[in-house]
């Protein structure tokens, strides 16, 4: 059997790994492992993987790498409440902050990448996820009522500061 230092990754096999550790806040042995399972994706060998669905990658690629793919990943990423509370104010939020999670799930329904979520863009996401379990009549019901508490400036649509407002109010009266 390979020794456990033998499984790390050498620092030239994966690109500005320092940055990527920083960036994403995981250790070099879970990037290692992360880099061991990016590698089995890219089934063609060319260092980037096709993308199935832009919702989780939405820069507009069709393909990505895999400092992408960490970056992608490191939404996901547990909170680590110590550093939430000492961070360091100038410093930049992590991918995992709760502002960053929330963004990441925006942009999920943010389908037409205009910086904010219509009635129609909420009822695809809605029914994408929910499929003929629901009814139109419900599901327009809902994408109604979401659109209705988080719209404070009534243009109809939901904006990143809108859902940042709803979600910051939602927290607080729980």
């Amino acid at each position: 059997p390979e020794s456990s230092s033998s499984l790390l990754l050498r620092e030239e096999e994966i690109e500005d790994i320092e940055e990527i550790k920083k960036e994403t806040g995981f250790s070099h042995r879970k990037i290692t492992r992360l880099y061991r399972r990016f590698t089995s994706l890219d089934k063609g060998g060319n260092g980037t993987l096709n993308i199935i669905t832009n919702g989780f990658f939405p820069e507009g690629e069709d393909q990505v790498n895999f400092r992408g793919f960490v970056r992608t990943l490191a939404h996901f990423r547990p909170i680590d409440q110590d550093n939430e509370k000492n961070k360091n104010p100038s410093a930049t939020e992590p991918l995992n902050s709760r502002t960053n999670k929330l963004l990441f799930a925006f942009r999920l329904y943010d389908l037409d990448r205009d910086g904010k979520i219509s009635r129609d863009e909420l009822l695809q996401v809605l029914r994408m996820i929910v499929g003929v379990n629901v009814s139109d009549e419900e599901l327009g019901s809902i994408a109604d009522r979401t659109i209705q508490e988080a719209d404070t400036n009534g243009d109809g649509c939901i904006s990143f500061n809108e859902l940042l407002r709803s979600w910051k109010t939602w927290m607080w009266n729980r």
